[in-house]
């Protein structure tokens, strides 16, 4: 239930980051290279990268108190030096395959997983606030 209603609950940016997460995901399933050193460069830029953006957002002297935040200060890093290796000379336009077949795939997946969010979101808001404040 805690995930449906996080889900449920999530802002549009919030929505937007998964979409953007799904569609990665797609594209890396679709186009995967086990390539070590692909993969050890984009966590070595994910490190670097992830660290200058928490030591940017971070107060002096206060305590991280988000866990998905600094996750996702590395984890957008990764995502993007990752994908860019991946698609470099696959005649990839941004985000875009060439082929429309793999775009497609993905929009699937992004319209899938809204369509996830809006039923969880009717599912919250049809349940009786016992439930829904955990009692």
């Amino acid at each position: 239930m805690r995930l449906i209603h996080h889900f449920a609950c999530m802002s549009l940016s919030q929505l937007l980051l998964w979409l953007v997460l799904v569609w990665y995901l797609v594209m890396v399933a679709l186009h995967f290279e086990a390539s070590p050193r692909l993969w050890l460069n984009a966590l070595g830029m994910s490190l670097i990268v992830g660290s200058v953006l928490l030591l940017s957002v971070r107060q002096l002297g206060s305590a991280v108190r988000e866990f998905w935040r600094v996750f996702r200060l590395y984890a957008i890093p990764f995502c993007v030096s990752s994908f860019s290796a991946l698609v470099r000379d696959h005649g990839f336009y941004a985000i875009f395959a060439p082929g429309w077949h793999d775009n497609l795939i993905a929009l699937l997946a992004c319209t899938l997983f809204a369509l996830g969010v809006a039923l969880m979101r009717r599912l919250e808001q049809h349940q009786p606030a016992s439930t829904m404040s955990g009692h």
